[in-house]
């Protein structure tokens, strides 16, 4: 955990799709120091604004600038009434403005692949946000690859917060979601080929898709725990999702701290619009047949074990 007194220009929150990043970066942009990139940005980026409108918009809640609402009403970004002034990925953003691709690398970014021309555009798209929303940090969503090598060369002082969960759960997920393209498989999925031994893996399977999945959240994960080992100390943090749900304050306490955050009264008010609940904690388990359930743990059990999840 950092005990940096000053808060990092950029800190990303990045895990596997389906792991509750969003509801983490959701909740510490409720922070009055932070800023971030908003779908509306993403969206309206001919406007230039930068975001300047977000944290207000999105901590208070209060009276829009006509402007904003009626091109958001124009774009289709009011949903039952309200602008969705919240933080976003904003792939559209980084590949426009900072490198195209961004969004959809075959493998993770790396150090080595930042060019003079993209370490400059990312400094500028960061400090430019930052100054426009008055922030301290600009906090940034990011899911699958985790791309801290290319961001932390161009910016030394990055912090990450990288969420896992159970990975029998994010497996469960991805079937369900209409964006998973594993039905393809993994010669033509977002993430690229398959390392030797996971292919292997899959090909013993079956093919098999829910095993498929399950071997996609552990490339994911692994790639976080190689990217964690090039980070300085104090600047990486773990977060489990299932320990966000079990102790929301404990584990927030300590992201901000980590952030180089105080708790603070703004913070405090807007954690009541969240609801960290842990209900569906193990819905995986109706969601998998029993046999599903047994390929998935036996795919995966090494990393399920290694981040504290107890098998079958």
């Amino acid at each position: 955990m950092s005990t940096a007194s000053t808060p990092p220009r950029l800190a990303v929150v990045t895990g596997t799709g389906r792991s509750g990043t969003t509801l983490l970066t959701e909740v510490l942009a409720r922070h009055e120091r932070t800023g971030f990139v908003s779908g509306v940005d993403d969206k309206l980026w001919r406007l230039g604004s930068r975001g300047r409108h977000n944290g207000r918009l999105y901590r208070a809640g209060g009276a829009r600038p006509a402007s904003m609402r009626a091109l958001a009403e124009t774009a289709g970004l009011r949903q039952r009434g309200r602008l969705r002034v919240r933080p976003s990925e904003g792939y559209q953003l980084f590949d426009r403005h900072v490198m195209p691709g961004f969004s959809t690398p075959c493998r993770d970014l790396l150090a080595e692949d930042l060019t003079p021309v993209v370490a400059r555009r990312l400094v500028a798209f960061v400090e430019e946000r930052r100054a426009a929303q008055g922030a301290d940090v600009l906090l940034q969503h990011l899911t699958g690859w985790p791309r801290t090598g290319l961001l932390r060369e161009a910016l030394p002082d990055l912090a990450v917060v990288n969420v896992v969960r159970d990975g029998r759960a994010v497996a469960s997920s991805w079937l369900q979601m209409g964006w998973w393209d594993g039905w393809r498989g993994p010669d033509q999925w977002i993430y690229g080929p398959l390392p030797p031994a996971l292919r292997e893996q899959w090909e013993r399977s079956g093919r098999s898709f829910v095993v498929l999945a399950a071997l996609g959240w552990r490339m994911l994960v692994e790639a976080a725990e190689a990217a964690r080992e090039l980070v300085p100390p104090g600047r990486w943090l773990d977060v489990r999702y299932e320990d966000l749900l079990a102790d929301p304050r404990g584990v927030l306490a300590g992201a901000l701290e980590h952030l180089g955050l105080a708790w603070s009264p703004t913070f405090e008010a807007g954690l009541a619009h969240h609801r960290l609940e842990q209900g569906r904690r193990e819905a995986f388990r109706d969601e998998l047949t029993p046999a599903q359930l047994r390929a998935v743990e036996q795919a995966i059990a090494e990393p399920l074990e290694r981040w504290g999840y107890l098998v079958g």
